[in-house]
């Protein structure tokens, strides 16, 4: 048992763990942030395009229902069992649209990325810097110095 706790005190004293760990925390604010972009922006959005409803399209496997009657209190009915295929098509329509906002965030960044690199190419080199002075001639100036003291 002790080597485990050794170990795992090695496992999270490395660099990699906490940067996972950073990552997993900055990662799900992100996710927090898309998922609001999605929800409150672009739904909306093909909603007035589209004006399709999705939420409460189901099929009623058993029992019956009235028809437009909403999802959730259609399953509220005894012996009703629906399939509730609109709520599975929105989720998927959000998904599709959050991994789109999501390669246009990362197309962006390395569009940025490839522009400062080429940019960084294009910039002329840092001029070089002197050549260290030879040993010999740092003596002989040494000397004629000492020479105009004297």
């Amino acid at each position: 048992m002790a080597s485990v706790i050794k170990d795992f005190k090695d496992f999270i004293g490395k660099g990699n763990a906490i940067d996972l760990a950073v990552g997993l925390i900055i990662g799900s604010a992100i996710g927090t942030i898309l998922k609001s972009f999605v929800d409150e922006l672009i739904i909306p959005l093909t909603g007035l395009v589209s004006k399709v409803d999705f939420s409460n399209m189901y099929f009623v496997l058993k029992g019956t229902v009235a028809e437009g009657t909403p999802l959730a209190e259609a399953r509220k009915g005894a012996g009703v069992v629906a399939l509730g295929y609109g709520q599975f098509a929105t989720v998927a329509i959000n998904t599709l649209i959050l991994a789109f906002a999501v390669f246009m965030v990362v197309r962006t960044v390395n569009k940025m990325k490839d522009k400062m690199a080429a940019e960084q190419a294009a910039a002329p080199p840092p001029p070089a810097a002197p050549a260290p002075t030879p040993a010999d001639v740092v003596l002989l100036t040494e000397i004629r110095d000492l020479l105009k003291k004297g």
